[in-house]
């Protein structure tokens, strides 16, 4: 599954265009079928490289709801609700990617999506919940 980033650079018209035609596809496949998972991730991708953020958080929110148990979803919804600024959302989010097995504390350290979450302070139970996680693990 594609953990989205809006860390990018800036779309030619052209590749403005093409990604256009890529979300009309995809949603062309998520109406006829509205549980295709694998669509419904591109889906939410194309939208946030669009910067389409409240369209990418309906999805990835209607994801949580088909792959309750995915860390990967949960990540991404935190990415959503961060970049939509619904801060509270995604740390709860986060922490139930972690709950559910997310480990790349790296990327998530550094993910562009999260840089304005990562500046609040509800993002301090995070960074706690992760050194917390990484003593465990030694």
């Amino acid at each position: 599954m594609p953990v989205k980033s809006s860390a990018r650079k800036k779309l030619s018209r052209v590749g403005q265009r093409d990604l256009d035609t890529k979300i009309q596809f995809l949603e062309g496949l998520v109406r006829r079928d509205p549980d295709y998972v694998d669509a419904l991730q591109l889906l939410g991708d194309h939208f946030t490289k669009r910067g389409r953020y409240l369209e990418g958080l309906k999805v990835d929110e209607r994801l949580a709801r088909l792959e309750p148990r995915n860390p990967l979803v949960y990540y991404n919804l935190a990415c959503s609700y961060a970049l939509t600024e619904h801060f509270d959302r995604a740390v709860l989010a986060l922490e139930k990617a972690l709950n559910l097995g997310y480990r790349d504390f790296d990327w998530l350290a550094k993910d562009p999506d999260l840089r304005k979450l990562r500046q609040q302070p509800v993002y301090r139970d995070i960074q706690a919940k992760i050194r917390r996680m990484k003593v465990e693990v030694r």
